[in-house]
């Protein structure tokens, strides 16, 4: 609404600089203009000012046209005029771009010190002389206490969520807490099972890990171990343990510690004695060789 009331001052304030400037060539060539009175009241009240101007000197001034007071008054008025009118039109444009200057990611307390610095710079008395309207309705900025300032990080957006939701609760943010409370127990619920299938059987990351410790790809720890394998007790796979490497020694504690293996003496020597589930699993893991699998020849291949 101030753009408008400006845009009114601003096209009267050009019409009456044209008019006085009409005023002043009229008076200086054919005279008595200030004895007239005005339909606008500014251009009249400007008639009223020069012919209280001229009384003073009227001894000094005949009235008729020629240079004189009343003449030189007009062209004054015409450039005050065209001063303050300038002036207004400043104001106008600085409104104008402060309004575009506006943008939808700027913090609120910024838009309105914008936008506060063009508007106060309004000079409002000479607005109402020129617009012909007195004490014109003044459009009122929003005060700041009326606009939450733009948050700075997601966690302050986060905790003034849980205070609206406190303090003034609405159907609208009970709904977006069950929301987001049925989206987070979906979500857990997902990651919980799908664990095993994105990392992996407990036996698999175990292999994993003795190869680790060796320095070894997984294929190439479990090919390892099944060429030390040995026909044992009953039929089933044993390895001696001191023929195991450090990460082999460590899966074979961890198979012994789970029930999948069993230490024995035998002749004086140690042995680990495999059930046919993990030696089955060992089989299993080697059955699809990768890139690093066949790359590493055996080591008597070697030989």
């Amino acid at each position: 609404r101030t753009e408008p009331i400006l845009a009114d001052a601003v096209a009267n304030g050009r019409r009456y600089t044209l008019a006085l400037e009409e005023m002043a060539a009229a008076e200086k060539l054919h005279g008595h203009i200030s004895k007239s009175r005005d339909a606008e009241p500014y251009l009249d009240a400007i008639r009223e000012a020069v012919a209280r101007e001229a009384q003073g000197v009227s001894g000094a001034y005949k009235e008729g046209s020629g240079d004189g007071v009343r003449y030189t008054a007009f062209s004054r008025h015409a450039q005050l005029t065209q001063q303050t009118n300038a002036g207004i039109e400043a104001s106008w444009r600085a409104v104008t771009r402060a309004k575009t200057d506006l943008k939808p990611d700027m913090a609120t307390d910024v838009q309105l010190r914008q936008f506060r610095l063009a508007y106060d710079a309004i000079p409002w008395t000479q607005v109402e002389r020129l617009a012909g309207r007195g004490n014109i309705a003044r459009p009122a900025l929003p005060a700041y206490s009326q606009f939450v300032e733009r948050s700075g990080s997601g966690q302050e957006d986060l905790m003034r969520s849980f205070e609206e939701l406190f303090t003034n609760p609405t159907a609208r943010n009970v709904f977006s807490v069950a929301l987001a409370a049925f989206i987070d127990i979906i979500v857990f619920l997902l990651a919980f099972a799908a664990g095993p299938y994105l990392h992996g059987e407990p036996g698999q990351r175990w292999y994993a890990a003795g190869a680790a410790l060796d320095g070894l790809d997984s294929q190439v720890f479990a090919r390892e171990l099944l060429r030390k394998l040995r026909p044992g007790r009953q039929g089933l796979p044993q390895v001696e343990v001191a023929a195991l490497a450090p990460g082999e020694r460590q899966l074979c504690l961890l198979l012994a510690n789970h029930g999948q293996a069993v230490l024995q003496e035998e002749e004086g020597r140690s042995y680990y004695l495999f059930d046919n589930e993990t030696h089955r699993r060992l089989m299993e893991s080697v059955s699809t060789p990768s890139l690093a699998f066949r790359a590493t020849a055996p080591a008597d291949a070697k030989s």
